[in-house]
């Protein structure tokens, strides 16, 4: 069983910046897609960035231009650089991971993470 421990998060003000990390537990990182998505009170949970095996990225619209995921394989190691933050970014965060090139369907989540930008 693959355990995702998240690091980062925080209070920060509208147009900071914070950067989340997701480590998986056990080998072969590089078999696995990675990817954020976050849940804000009220609504459903949404993909914000994936990452494939082969460091493709794809962002939801919301973000693309502010938010950066990346995959250190030598670090066995996923971060999201989030910059520009709006008060509408305020989420939990989770991350994911699939045992698969892309990140269609998660096998794993993290805990989560609060995300929460002041106006």
């Amino acid at each position: 069983q693959v355990q995702l421990v998240e690091s980062g998060g925080g209070l920060v003000q509208s147009g900071g910046s914070l950067r989340l990390s997701c480590a998986p537990s056990g080998r072969d990182f590089t078999l696995y897609a990675m990817g954020w998505y976050r849940q804000a009170p009220g609504k459903q949970r949404e993909l914000v960035a994936s990452i494939t095996t082969g460091s493709v990225t794809n962002y939801a619209n919301s973000v693309k231009g502010r938010f950066t995921i990346s995959r250190d394989n030598a670090k066995s190691r996923a971060n999201l650089q989030m910059n520009s933050l709006k008060p509408e970014d305020t989420a939990v965060y989770y991350c994911a991971a699939s045992r698969a090139p892309l990140l269609l369907r998660p096998d794993y989540w993290g805990q989560g993470t609060q995300v929460t930008v002041s106006s």
